[in-house]
Formats: structure tokens, C-alpha cells, sequence
């Protein structure tokens, strides 16, 4: 171990160890997530949280920075509802909800409402954490159930895709957006992939081409604001056929 980390500090996960701490960054397992985040929220610390269990909170806003950080706009209700004058407490998104809501966005934003969704996404076993899936189980196969992620993919999605209603005290989730969704976990170390079929409520339908040309021109509100970490490009959109590979 180099003498830097066997210099660092554990401490408690208490909110009176971290009083200097601007930002929290929580990747807890939900199992515990729930009771230690709000626990720094009631703290007045600045939470962000990559466990579900918030994620359905209608005070707290579920972000893709490159879909609706004008869902942050939120957080002074929030403070006002929790009694609080500083800190707050915003949610990440689920991993397999993020490889849809952005193109989703990108030709909603174009197109108009897009109403129903038929998803199967190929998970790999990165996602399921350390632990994971046992290697009995996934070698040469495929497991076709990852428990909640289905739900999440439904759920999750309308209230990114959704607004925040015009006095900021309330999400307006896209509820006419209707997701049927089969998730599995296979045989591969890190990247998801997810095939899609969609329905505009607009019809005719567009052409495969159209939809193509506007993800390829999509930009992002971050890019807009200019910030560093933004993508050169938002969306990727390959040609090849034997593309995108994880």
C-alpha cells in the first residue's frame, strides 16, 4: 500500500464527521442508503446520491446532466419543505435508464412525444457490482431477469423525460410514455446495450434517417452553457451494421 493510502482517514458515516464537506457523494448499497443519506440531508449537506432509494422522492430530482438539470430548479422547494436553508439531496439515474433517455430527448425535442416503447436490454455483469453474478451462472449464458431493473426502466424514465411544473414545487412526469421493457445480464465485462423499438405519437412515423440526422445534430444544455466536461458530441450515431458493440 503506498504511504498516501495508508495515510488516509476512515471515518464514521455520520454527518457530524464530514462538517467540512461541501459536496457528499453517496454510492451506499440502498440497503442502507436511505436512512445515512437523509441523515446528511437533514445536515444541510449537499447530497448526491447514486443509490434508488430516493429516486422516486417527488422532492427530490432524479438528473441526467445532459437530459433536465432544469429539474434542479426543484431544490429550493425542496429546502423549504425540509425546513432547511442550505444543502439538498439530488439522485443519479439507473444505468440501463441513461442509454435511452438522452436519444429519447434528442428527437422528442425535435419530433414531439414519443408514446410507446418496447426495450430488451443485454446488461453486463459489471452492473450487478462486486459481488455480482456467480460465474456458474453467466458463463455461456444468459440470465433473463435483473430483479427491479424492468420497473426502473418504465418509472425512472417518464420522470427524467418529464418537467418541473411552472412555480418549480413539482415534477410533471411523462406519464403518456409507456415502456415495456425485458432486461437480461450476459457474459460481458462492462458496457450495456439495449435495442429499441419506438412509436411517435406524431404520425405518419419518421423515417430511420431523419432520427438519425437530428441525434447527430442534438446539443446538450451543458454544451450550451459551456461547460468543460461536456461531450465534443452528445450522441454517437454509427453506420456500420455490425454497430454499436459494448
Amino acid at each position: 500500500m503506498s504511504k498516501k493510502l495508508s495515510e488516509l482517514v476512515v471515518k464514521e458515516c455520520k454527518p457530524e464527521e464530514f462538517q467540512n464537506c461541501d459536496l457528499i457523494f453517496s454510492s451506499l448499497d440502498s440497503g442502507v442508503a436511505g436512512d445515512i443519506e437523509t441523515q446528511f440531508l437533514k445536515s444541510n449537506h449537499a447530497v448526491f446520491s447514486n443509490a434508488k432509494t430516493h429516486r422516486r422522492d417527488p422532492l427530490v430530482p432524479l438528473v441526467v446532466p445532459t437530459v433536465n438539470i432544469s429539474h434542479l430548479d426543484l431544490i429550493p422547494h425542496q429546502r423549504s419543505t425540509n425546513g432547511q436553508q442550505k444543502g439538498f439531496l439530488v439522485c443519479n439515474w439507473n444505468c440501463a435508464v441513461i442509454g435511452i433517455v438522452i436519444p429519447f430527448a434528442a428527437i422528442q425535442a425535435k419530433f414531439g412525444a414519443v408514446d410507446q416503447v418496447s426495450v430488451v436490454t443485454m446488461q453486463a455483469v459489471s452492473g450487478a457490482g462486486y459481488l455480482g453474478v456467480s460465474s456458474m451462472d453467466i458463463l455461456d449464458n444468459v440470465v433473463p431477469f435483473v430483479s427491479g431493473e424492468e420497473d426502473k426502466m418504465e418509472v425512472e424514465s417518464q420522470k427524467i423525460l418529464g418537467s418541473i411544473s411552472a412555480d418549480a414545487t413539482a415534477f410533471e412526469t411523462q406519464s403518456s410514455l409507456k415502456i415495456s421493457a425485458v432486461c437480461n445480464r450476459v457474459p460481458v465485462l462492462d458496457g450495456h446495450t439495449a435495442y429499441v423499438s419506438l412509436r411517435f405519437a406524431k404520425r405518419p412515423p419518421l423515417s430511420a434517417e431523419d432520427v438519425k440526422q437530428v441525434m447527430r445534430e442534438y446539443v446538450l444544455e451543458v454544451q450550451r452553457l459551456g461547460c468543460q466536461s461536456a461531450p465534443e458530441n452528445a450522441i454517437s450515431v454509427l453506420d456500420e451494421d455490425d454497430r454499436p458493440r459494448p
